[in-house]
């Protein structure tokens, strides 16, 4: 593979300006009046696919945003690998806390500012570049197929439909997968757990409409109020979650297993102070690495109601809002604990109130294998690139995908990500650095050709 560094290194500005043409693009999936910014991604990558050398190449029509479909197979005896990746991304609200424009890219120290240059546009583009050089040099050792979607930040809601319909298009021996972290540039690190979601949103409502504040206010229920303190009662004083049931499949982590776990490097001071915190909060008996990794969580991701504009309106509010996410580890069931969250929720509200609960979306925890071929293919490919050997790692997100895959596919994944948990994805600001991006078009052929080699 080191045939193709001279490739590489005469198109990296390329590589680099078709990166933040994509970016260019507010493909926010969450929000409808970007419904035509959304297609014109997709179009985009189909175009960018095409140009690489990619054949078949569609948008596979769903019943909500279409799946860019693309492959290149040039042995059917040989190993085949299925890269996923999505092209949409996160709303940028609130936009007057990016330093600049979301979707105007701009190169800073080292990093790409604008939503969705991490997660996954950044990631997702590396596959089509390092395919590229693969392709344009003779150099791609087995088969490739592409499935870029455009609902991952809605919750994927269409992709099990479109993958059962196409299970002999999208049959492969791995499913290879670049929207995950590494600990630090100098650390690689190789995601083996992710937990699952549960995503809900409340509402609770008091007098039938908006009232004065003056006129009404103490003798009628505020709806904000009791909703904060539905929330607070949702965590006990160690910081667990509060509701019945909740904790009853959680699968224990061997203290064999967390002892391994510790072995990663991780400063706590250098965390708060990335964080411009002066102390951590999370579940009593456990570290923070375990907190986001290998222990379920509940948090209110928005809440609002009653006036919020400029200056003053006294006002008592009809209704109160709010998000709530549970990240949930394996064997925790995404429809169950959104159940018991439902049940807990309506049962400790006051009668001066009515409570409704709308589950948005969900999925499960996965944890992939180390001693898979594709594994230590991806491990190799690193080592090779990085000059030391990854850590295996769990990590707190979610790609509920993941389990689906194996399940409808019965295909395993490799977590192949090259971000950092310091570029703030889903937050204003969000970066990735020209090092990150470089670097995973750079190991992606190692991996293909190591894979190939370790098939045999």
């Amino acid at each position: 593979m080191e045939k193709l560094q001279p490739y590489f290194e005469s198109n990296k500005q390329r590589f680099l300006d078709e990166l933040l043409d994509l970016l260019r693009i507010p493909s926010v999936s969450a929000d409808p009046k970007f419904k035509d910014d959304v297609l014109r991604t997709a179009e985009y990558v189909k175009a960018k696919l095409l140009a690489a050398g990619a054949e078949n190449v569609t948008l596979e029509q769903t019943k909500g945003y279409p799946v860019v479909y693309g492959d290149k197979i040039i042995d059917p005896k040989l190993p085949t690998v299925l890269v996923y990746g999505h092209y949409d991304v996160q709303p940028a609200d609130p936009y007057e806390l990016w330093h600049s424009p979301p979707f105007e890219p701009v190169i800073k120290d080292g990093n790409i500012y604008a939503r969705g240059s991490a997660d996954d546009k950044g990631q997702m583009y590396m596959h089509v570049k390092a395919f590229e050089m693969m392709l344009k040099n003779n150099s791609l050792p087995c088969n490739v197929k592409f499935m870029i979607e455009g609902e991952e930040e809605v919750g994927s809601e269409n992709l099990e439909t479109y993958v059962k319909a196409n299970t002999s298009k999208l049959k492969s021996d791995v499913v290879l997968i670049s929207d995950t972290s590494i600990i630090a540039n100098d650390t690689p690190s190789i995601t083996t757990g992710l937990r699952g979601l549960a995503y809900l949103e409340v509402e609770v409502t008091g007098p039938n409409r908006d009232l004065h504040s003056g006129v009404y206010g103490g003798a009628v229920a505020n709806p904000i109020n009791i909703l904060c303190d539905m929330i607070s009662s949702l965590h006990d004083k160690d910081r667990k979650v509060n509701i019945p049931g909740f904790y009853d499949d959680v699968q224990i982590v061997s203290d064999s297993e967390r002892a391994e776990m510790a072995k990663a490097p991780f400063s706590l001071s250098e965390y708060e102070k990335d964080l411009d915190v002066n102390e951590v909060l999370g579940e009593k008996g456990y570290s923070t690495t375990e907190r986001v990794s290998i222990r379920p969580t509940l948090d209110v991701n928005g809440i609002w109601g009653g006036y919020i504009g400029q200056g003053a309106k006294t006002v008592l509010p009809s209704k109160a809002y709010a998000k709530v996410s549970m990240r949930l580890v394996p064997n925790q069931s995404s429809e169950k604990i959104t159940k018991l969250f439902e049940d807990h929720f309506k049962s400790i509200a006051p009668k001066y109130v009515k409570v409704k609960v709308t589950n948005l979306h969900g999925g499960e925890a996965a944890v992939t294998p180390t001693d898979t071929v594709a594994y230590k293919a991806a491990s190799k490919a690193m080592e090779k690139t990085f000059g030391k050997a990854p850590i295996p790692q769990r990590t707190g997100g979610s790609i509920p995908i993941v389990t689906m895959f194996e399940r409808v596919l019965n295909t395993k994944s490799v977590l192949f990500g090259f971000g950092l948990d310091s570029d703030s994805i889903h937050s204003p600001n969000e970066h990735y650095g020209l090092f990150n991006y470089y670097k995973g078009i750079e190991t992606i052929p190692y991996f293909f050709q190591y894979f190939t080699e370790m098939s045999k």
